[in-house]
């Protein structure tokens, strides 16, 4: 049982392996130079060249023909008498080469199948050393020598109608070698020499004739052409002088008028430009005029602003400081009336026989309180404007200063209205700070009877 199991494991393997082994003995590839010729089932055998196929082993079998080139040394072993009777003996090489058709490679397998390139070349050598014996048969020894290529075609022509029949094509025919037994050929070549010398002489005596005649005529053309041309030459040079001469005049009268034209057009540019310069200067100090003349407004606004800065701050703190005032007054009359009330109630309380005395006391001093307080009143506007007229000096000091610090003013204008401006500032300023305490206080500094009775109140 176990071999069994094992034979039916180890069948699958060898039917693989079998498979390929078969596989590999039935396939084929023929290379490029060669045909492969696969014969046995069919009736036509099949040609492979240059690619693979499939051979049925044991049926089929295949065959080797080399489609390659083929060199034949075709040589004449005995003398071949010429058409004029001279035996001569040829050398020559032809390039072969089995033909590509289906028909050609079937005619060389039935002739050269298995051979190699050396035995085929043996089998051709006999056909076409016969061709090439026919061919020097039909030509005398002069047109063998003289037309070699004529005669290797002709020699291909002949020989392709016999190769053709055993599915040869021929490539090409060479002439290497010609020879005879008696030496005709080189006794020919002597005479042809000698000939050729000969004429060569007289070529070289008519060319030299022809030579010195071209000569001469070149000589005599040469002198002409010479004569001729320094002729040309000094008429030339002559014109040349002369249109230097045009041209130099011309040159200076150009050169007199540019210079001339420069000079003006100088002048023109630099009237100009002194022009652009006046114009510049006049519109730089209009634009300096112009500056200084804001930086004065400026300079003025900011007067202007730190003064009435000054007179609102100054305003304000007069103001704090009066209503400070007013209130510890207010206070010290209330605790004046307060201790008075105290004490009228004290004497009341001491019996109904001082009542009277202190009633008239009370009285009198209620009155005297009462005129007190309107002392104090009075004393209190008297106060404020006291106050502000005492701050007159440094209100008036602290515009004078900041007018002082002016280093330097420039007025630009036809007219006298910078000047007013610029001194109307300090009284404008005064009348600012006048206007102020009016505001404040109701008393106009600028008028004396508020002033008369104002000192008449201070004296009661």
């Amino acid at each position: 049982m176990l071999e069994l199991q094992l034979l039916k494991l180890a069948l699958p393997v060898l039917l693989v392996v079998l498979a390929a082994w078969l596989i590999k003995i039935s396939y084929v590839k023929a290379p490029p130079n060669t045909a492969y010729i696969i014969s046995g089932l069919s009736r036509e055998p099949r040609v492979l060249v240059g690619k693979g196929g499939i051979r049925i082993p044991f049926f089929e079998r295949i065959d080797m023909l080399f489609q390659g080139q083929i060199s034949v040394d075709i040589k004449t072993d005995k003398s071949v008498p010429t058409n004029d009777f001279i035996n001569v003996k040829v050398d020559a090489v032809a390039k072969v080469t089995v033909l590509k058709t289906q028909e050609g490679i079937r005619l060389a397998a039935k002739n050269f199948l298995n051979l190699t390139p050396e035995q085929i070349a043996s089998e051709l050598t006999d056909s076409l050393q016969g061709n090439m014996r026919e061919i020097v048969g039909t030509l005398d020894l002069k047109k063998l020598n003289t037309d070699r290529d004529g005669f290797s075609d002709q020699v291909v022509k002949k020989a392709s109608v016999d190769m053709e029949k055993l599915g040869i094509t021929i490539l090409s025919c060479n002439i290497q070698n010609i020879t005879d037994d008696d030496n005709l050929i080189k006794d020919l070549g002597a005479d042809n020499t000698w000939k050729i010398k000969k004429d060569a002489a007289n070529q070289k005596a008519v060319a030299q004739r022809e030579i010195d005649v071209v000569i001469a005529e070149n000589k005599k053309v040469a002198n002409d052409a010479r004569v001729q041309a320094e002729t040309d030459i000094a008429i030339r040079n002559n014109e040349l002088d002369i249109k230097k001469a045009d041209l130099k005049r011309i040159a200076d009268t150009k050169a007199a008028e540019a210079d001339a034209a420069y000079d003006i057009q100088r002048n023109e540019q630099l009237k100009t430009i002194n022009e652009k310069v006046v114009e510049a200067d006049i519109a730089k100090t209009m634009k300096e005029q112009e500056l200084t003349r804001q930086k004065v407004c400026v300079r003025e606004n900011e007067l202007d602003a730190e003064i009435n800065r000054k007179a609102e701050a100054d305003k304000y703190q007069t103001i704090r400081n009066a209503e400070a005032e007013m209130e510890q007054r207010k206070r010290k009359a209330e605790a004046l009336r307060y201790e008075a009330e105290q004490e009228a109630a004290a004497i009341k309380a001491k019996g109904d026989a001082e009542a009277y005395a202190i009633e008239q006391k009370g009285n009198a001093e209620a009155m005297a309180m009462e005129r007190k307080a309107e002392a104090y009143k009075k004393y209190n506007n008297a106060a404020i404007i006291q106050m502000v007229i005492e701050k007159l000096p440094e209100m008036t000091h602290s515009v004078a200063s900041q007018v002082a610090a002016i280093d330097s003013v420039n007025i630009y204008g036809t007219d006298a209205s910078g000047v007013n401006r610029l001194t109307a500032t300090g009284p404008a300023v005064i009348r600012q700070v006048i206007d102020l305490v009016k505001n404040v206080t109701g008393f106009d500094l600028t008028k004396n009877e508020g002033r008369q009775d104002n000192a008449e109140d201070n004296t009661q």
